[in-house]
């Protein structure tokens, strides 16, 4: 148990610091972009006195260690909690330092800072439009899922057959083609030919909703289902040599008994490991996609961001991709130890 928390304290140690420096050079990034921040915010007509005032308020008149050291002081900070009484009410957003806060319990705040585009705290954009981009993050892991493990176990079963070239192929011509030609061609045939889905959009009903998000996910789907079905391909050709599959065949199951229920089930630990990591990545943003298809996700954001010069909002969403990529990462770090005593024991 103490090796398996020590390994748990050094794998977050290092999760710590590297969004430790992630943050640092997302900030400064950001710092260096053209633009002038306090103009952004009280808009262009405003008087030299209205935009000196906002540059004191939010440190913008200071050096960058300072605003750095500034923004990584009030990223976890104690202030007000949030309550029903009006002076509750009034702290957490009233008081100009916790302007751009989120509190939590035991009145602990974060903070990362306010969106000069959007003059909305960072925290409350992540938090709408989070949940948008981890619901296309988990229906694109699914099509890819369904995709890799179907032309994978074809190719598998079907070894040195047209059925494994067509399977190879159609993965190969996923893998080849990028989100951009695949969203669109996916547009023409399903939505302008066939009408079958919304172009794009986000849906105002419920029905309209699960409609629109089916060509993204697809869209990320086709193109990330290649490599699990190469996966998947590889590792059951590998299960098939093996000695408890021929006894099972020996005992009477059939080939697709022997390869579903026995071979797969062995070959499903790689293939969780490439879909956990691909979850990471999807969590931060699929940036291409979702402009494309209008889905108003982390990914859509962070490109408004950018076009807008919100530091404070470019920073936010780095931030949160890093971290989602890291968690996700140290979990599944865990599990494998958790599960492999091969690895239990080299971690200590």
């Amino acid at each position: 148990m103490s090796a398996a928390i020590a390994h748990l304290l050094r794998r977050l140690g290092w999760a710590a610091i590297l969004i430790a420096g992630v943050t640092a050079v997302s900030f400064v990034i950001a710092y260096l972009l053209p633009g002038d921040a306090a103009r952004m915010l009280v808009g262009p007509q405003a008087s030299a006195a209205d935009i000196e005032h906002v540059r004191a308020i939010h440190a913008l008149d200071r050096p960058v260690p300072v605003q750095f050291a500034r923004f990584v002081r009030r990223l976890v900070h104690l202030g007000p909690e949030r309550g029903d009484g009006p002076s509750a009410r009034a702290g957490a957003r009233g008081h100009p330092e916790h302007r751009s806060c989120a509190a939590g319990p035991l009145g602990v705040h974060v903070d990362l800072g306010y969106s000069f585009h959007y003059r909305r705290p960072v925290v409350e954009l992540l938090a709408a439009k989070a949940p948008r981009t981890l619901e296309l993050a988990l229906a694109a892991l699914l099509v890819q899922l369904l995709l890799g493990l179907a032309l994978g176990i074809v190719a598998a079963a079907r070894r040195g057959t047209a059925w494994e070239d067509a399977a190879l192929g159609a993965a190969l011509l996923g893998a080849s083609a990028p989100t951009f030609v695949i969203g669109p061609v996916l547009q023409y045939v399903l939505a302008y030919e066939l009408r079958l889905l919304p172009y794009d959009g986000y849906g105002a009903t419920a029905a309209e909703h699960l409609g629109s998000l089916v060509l993204p996910a697809l869209t990320l789907g086709v193109f990330g289902s290649a490599l699990y079905a190469r996966v998947v391909r590889e590792e059951l050709r590998t299960l098939l040599r093996q000695d408890f599959i021929r006894t099972a065949r020996a005992k009477g199951a059939s080939r697709l008994r022997a390869l579903v229920v026995h071979a797969l089930r062995n070959a499903l630990l790689p293939l969780a490991t490439l879909a956990a990591l691909d979850f990471g990545a999807l969590a931060g943003g699929a940036i291409v996609t979702e402009r494309l298809f209008r889905w108003p996700g982390i990914g859509s954001m962070a490109v408004e961001a950018l076009q807008n010069r919100d530091g404070p909002l470019i920073v936010g969403t780095v931030i949160f991709a890093a971290t989602a990529i890291v968690l996700v990462t140290v979990a599944l770090d865990l599990a494998a130890v958790a599960l492999d005593p091969r690895l239990r024991s080299r971690s200590r």
